[in-house]
C-alpha cells in the first residue's frame, strides 16, 4: 500500500496526527507555462535558458528518492515516461496526472488568456493514463459568472463518469476567481467554501474526489471548511514561490488551520536546493521546529552546500505573503 492510501484512511478515520500529512509535489508546470515551466538552468536568474525535460524529469526522480513526498504530481507525458522507467514501482510515492488543463492556467509568454473567465478544457484520456496511474488532479475555477461557472460543474460531471468508467480517483483543485464577476474580496474566501460544498453536495461516494486542493484563504475561511464537514480532506496549494518564510508559515498555518494535504509546485521547483527545502517540511508540520527556526536551518544547508541563496537570511526570513501575516489575530 502507497503511503497516501495508508494516511488517507487514517486521516478519514478521524485518527489523524501531524504525522499523517500528506505532502505532494506538484511537477506539473509545463501545463501553464511551457518552456520556462521546469526552471531555469541557473536558479539565480530565471531569464535565463530553462531546463530541458530529461533535466527536470531527473529533479523528479531525486524528489521520489528523497522519500518524503506522498504524491508526485506531474504531465501525462512525464508520469507515463516515468513510469514506464520504473520510477514508482518500489516506492511509497503514488504518480498522480494533471487530468484537465482549464483556460486560467495557459500561461504562455504573450499570451492573456487568463485575463478571461476560466473555461473547462481537458487533454488527458483516462483510458489511456489510467494504464500507468490511477490519480488524477481535476480543477474548476469560478468566477461568479453564471455561463463559465455552468460550463465547468457541467464538464465536472462528464469527467466524474469518465473516472467511474475507468476507475480512476481524483483530487479536486478549486483556484481562486481568475476574474471575479461583482465578487467583494472579503467575501472570496467565503464564496469559495460554499462553491466546494454546493457543488460536492450532489457527487456520491463512488464519484467523490479523494482530497481537495485549494488556495490558503487564512484562518477562518480553513477552520469555517474544516468544521462543517470533517469527512472533507483539504489540502493546500503552494502559489507563487514567496520567501522561504512564507514556505514554511503556510505548511505550519495551513496544518493548524485543518488542512491535511499540502501541494507544493513553485515553492520545491524554484528553490536554491528543493531536497533541503522538503527535508524541513516534516520537521515543521510536527513541530519539531519552528517556521522561523525552518528558515535558518535552510540557509545553514545552502552555506554548507556553498549555494548562493536568493536572499539574504533578513529578507528570507520576512512573511510577505499578506493572507500569513497576523495568523491568530
Amino acid at each position: 500500500m502507497k503511503s497516501l492510501d495508508k494516511k488517507l484512511k487514517i486521516i478519514t478515520s478521524g485518527k489523524y496526527t501531524p504525522a499523517q500529512f500528506i505532502l505532494a509535489d506538484a511537477k506539473d508546470p509545463d501545463y501553464a507555462f511551457g518552456v520556462r515551466g521546469t526552471g531555469a538552468v541557473d536558479y539565480t536568474d530565471q531569464s535565463g535558458p530553462h531546463r530541458s525535460i530529461p533535466q527536470f524529469r531527473d529533479s523528479i526522480k531525486a524528489i521520489v528518492k528523497q522519500k518524503q513526498m506522498d504524491i508526485m504530481l506531474a504531465s501525462v507525458y512525464n508520469i507515463e515516461a516515468l513510469a514506464a522507467e520504473g520510477v514508482f514501482t518500489k516506492s511509497a510515492v503514488t504518480p498522480a496526472i494533471r487530468a484537465n488543463d482549464t483556460t486560467d492556467i495557459w500561461l504562455p509568454r504573450g499570451g492573456l488568456y487568463s485575463k478571461e473567465p476560466s473555461r473547462p478544457w481537458r487533454t488527458a484520456s483516462l483510458a489511456h493514463a489510467r494504464k500507468f496511474c490511477d490519480l488524477g488532479l481535476y480543477s474548476v475555477t469560478f468566477n461568479n459568472d453564471l455561463d463559465h461557472d455552468y460550463a465547468t460543474v457541467e464538464a465536472y460531471a462528464r469527467f466524474r463518469e469518465d473516472a467511474v468508467k475507468n476507475k480512476f480517483r481524483h483530487f479536486l483543485e478549486v483556484f481562486n476567481p481568475n476574474a471575479p464577476q461583482n465578487l467583494d474580496p472579503a467575501v472570496l474566501p467565503f464564496y469559495v467554501n460554499d462553491m466546494i460544498i454546493r457543488v460536492l453536495a450532489g457527487v456520491t461516494r463512488a464519484e467523490r474526489p479523494a482530497f481537495l486542493k485549494m488556495v490558503f484563504n487564512g484562518r477562518k475561511a480553513t477552520e469555517e471548511l474544516a468544521a462543517h464537514d470533517p469527512s472533507l480532506v483539504i489540502g493546500i496549494l503552494g502559489g507563487s514561490a514567496g520567501t522561504t518564510r512564507d514556505c514554511f508559515e503556510l505548511l505550519h498555518q495551513g496544518e493548524k488551520s485543518g488542512a491535511r494535504v499540502a501541494l507544493f509546485g513553485r515553492k520545491i521547483n524554484l528553490a536554491e536546493s528543493p531536497l533541503d527545502l522538503v527535508a524541513l517540511f516534516r520537521p515543521v508540520l510536527e513541530r519539531a521546529v519552528t517556521p522561523a527556526g525552518a528558515v535558518k536551518a535552510y540557509h545553514a544547508a545552502l552555506k554548507a552546500k556553498k549555494l548562493k541563496p536568493r536572499r539574504t537570511l533578513d529578507d528570507d526570513m520576512k512573511i510577505t505573503e499578506a493572507v500569513l501575516e497576523g495568523y491568530g489575530k
